[in-house]
């Protein structure tokens, strides 16, 4: 009963004009496959008026997947009514077996329509690209303060946001200046602290002149921050200036061009995407802290790890095609398969995801997991570790199949919520929320999930699913990226200067209709871990200076002491 009632609220995610097209093509087709003693001339001109509504619809650039069924049902159903319209006396229509099957088979391909309603609901972008920067700004802040889904959660206040930033955008559209305007957008965007927006097209690492400008140039390190505050160098390129002058990997910077290596970092805003939690930026800044416009000079002290002298060293900044930025900023590479397992040292399983989607040499991870967990099962691992660090996402429902495996009793992965623009509010898209049931093969054994800033979007379900469950640990230095967002038909938005913005749509709500995963008002957010690694000198000896696994080192600790 539940779910009619879903079914039928879901026609609620459609447009008016899909309504329209959808009673027309209903009662066309139902009154073609019933037999009648008497013609309906009125039934031969309905398809003509769907299809012509179809077309307004298609106009106004709805042009989704389960629109496009409907605009297809409208034009066959009018190509096979075409003729009647220029009979004066058609004669009633008979029953006919094949007429009847088609039409049944319509009907039900429109109707399971519904089914994907929310999901792929019609959400049309914004074109501001004509008016005027401060112009744009506000009707973008006025769709957002309606249909961005954190609005709330994240306390953002819409009008203070308009007061701060309007002055800006006009002052920048009265002197021209288009770096100006880039960045004052980019920050305003960046303040929602949403790994999911983005501006969609500013080519970061390609032709953008400004990114070139401001931070093109690189010393040959990157930094990073250690839980006591201390900035320690990860990586030293071979042949730059930071070699050349003494600085090793492990050396603590203590001033950066005059000013304290902690003020520096904190002080740190560029980034390719959007920080969402603490520990993203944390580990985010250190890498953008040591860039400048290409030929900057500037002084540093610091102190390496096998010394206790301070050195003072004058660095410049080279034009290294964004080598320490690109060396630490993993990405994900088609060729590499979606999952790898194996047993690793004293018997324990490892399975590594490396995202949540398919790829041309394994068109079916979930039937990989199946045969990994039942091979497991049947050699009698110790425990099994899931490495999701790095893991971008990708397809929730494949999150769920692979949490199958694991559950040991029926559990809700997520309601999903979007603003229904025919209601101007949000609701809950009842036929996409996900449940886990058991499936067979189930792994009952000890699990530990090792994930770190960079596991993101679908990448953080798995350990919010999972977590407090007796037999299942989370490990990390930090939490996930704390960007769960549904990116479904996302909030696009056509700005000045060519710019394209886009929004994730929708919101993950916990069985308690919670939201769930994304980053608050306070930038805490994403799965937490049960074990915090600490992030220290010794830490961070073993990773970058001996090149050693720790939070894999760590994982297989709390395996073995899971007991205690």
């Amino acid at each position: 009963m539940r779910f009619w009632i879903d079914f039928i609220t879901s026609f609620t995610w459609f447009t008016i004009l899909e309504m329209i097209i959808i009673l027309m093509n209903l009662v066309a087709l139902i009154g073609y496959a019933v037999p009648k003693s008497q013609p309906h001339r009125w039934l031969d001109f309905l398809p003509s008026v769907a299809l012509i509504a179809a077309i307004v619809s298609i106009l106004t650039g709805n042009i989704t997947l389960v629109s496009i069924v409907f605009y297809g049902l409208a034009l066959i159903l009018f190509l096979c009514t075409m003729r009647k319209l220029f009979k004066r006396n058609p004669a009633a229509p008979r029953f006919h077996v094949g007429k009847s099957v088609l039409c049944v088979c319509g009907v039900i391909a429109m109707l399971s329509t519904f089914i994907y309603a929310g999901e792929f609901r019609y959400n049309p972008a914004s074109e501001l690209s004509d008016l005027s920067y401060s112009q744009a700004f506000v009707q973008l802040n006025e769709r957002l303060s309606k249909e961005y889904p954190f609005g709330e959660w994240k306390k953002v206040n819409w009008q203070e946001l308009k007061e701060k930033y309007e002055p800006l955008f006009k002052k920048w559209e009265e002197e021209k200046n288009k770096n100006a305007y880039y960045k004052t957008l980019r920050e305003y965007l960046y303040s929602f602290r949403d790994g999911h927006i983005k501006i969609v097209n500013e080519n970061l690492y390609e032709d953008n002149q400004l990114f070139k400008s401001e931070v093109g140039g690189g010393f040959g390190i990157s930094t990073i921050q250690l839980d006591n505050g201390k900035v320690l160098v990860n990586l030293v390129l071979k042949g730059s200036s930071a070699e050349k002058n003494g600085i090793k990997v492990g050396a603590e910077i203590i001033t950066w061009n005059g000013s304290k290596a902690q003020d520096v970092y904190r002080r740190t805003t560029w980034s390719e995407n959007p920080m969402a939690t603490d520990g993203d930026a944390r580990f985010n800044q250190g890498r953008f802290m040591v860039r400048a416009p290409i030929g900057t000079e500037i002084s540093v002290t610091f102190t390496n790890m096998d010394e206790t002298q301070i050195r003072t060293a004058t660095l410049k900044a080279e034009d290294d095609n964004y080598e320490t930025l690109k060396k630490t900023r993993l990405k994900m590479k088609k060729e590499d398969d979606p999952i790898e397992a194996k047993i690793i040292e004293d018997g324990y399983g490892y399975v590594k995801v490396r995202y949540f989607l398919p790829s041309e040499k394994m068109p079916n991870p979930g039937k990989v997991i199946e045969e990994k967990v039942k091979g497991f099962n049947e050699q009698h691992i110790k425990g099994l570790i899931i490495d999701l660090r790095d893991n971008p996402g990708g397809s929730d429902d494949l999150v769920a199949e692979m949490a199958g495996f694991l559950v040991p009793k029926e559990m809700i992965y997520e309601k999903v919520s979007y603003y229904n623009r025919l209601l101007g509010t949000f609701e809950i898209n009842s036929l996409e929320t996900r449940t886990i049931t058991p499936v067979v093969p189930l792994f009952e054994g000890k699990i530990v999930i090792l994930f770190n800033h960079r596991t993101t979007s679908s990448g953080e379900g798995l350990p919010i699913l999972l977590k407090g469950l007796p037999n299942v640990k989370n490990v990390g230095f930090t939490t996930t990226n704390g960007s769960f967002g549904v990116v479904s038909s996302p909030i696009e938005v056509e700005m000045p200067e060519g710019y394209m913005v886009r929004f994730p749509d929708g919101r993950s709500l916990s069985g308690d209709l919670v939201i769930q995963g994304d980053s608050d008002y306070a930038g805490h957010g994403g799965a937490i871990p049960d074990v915090f690694i600490p992030f220290n000198e010794e830490t961070f000896t073993k990773k970058y200076v001996h090149g050693r696994d720790v939070e894999l080192e760590y994982a297989l600790k709390v395996l073995k002491d899971f007991s205690h």
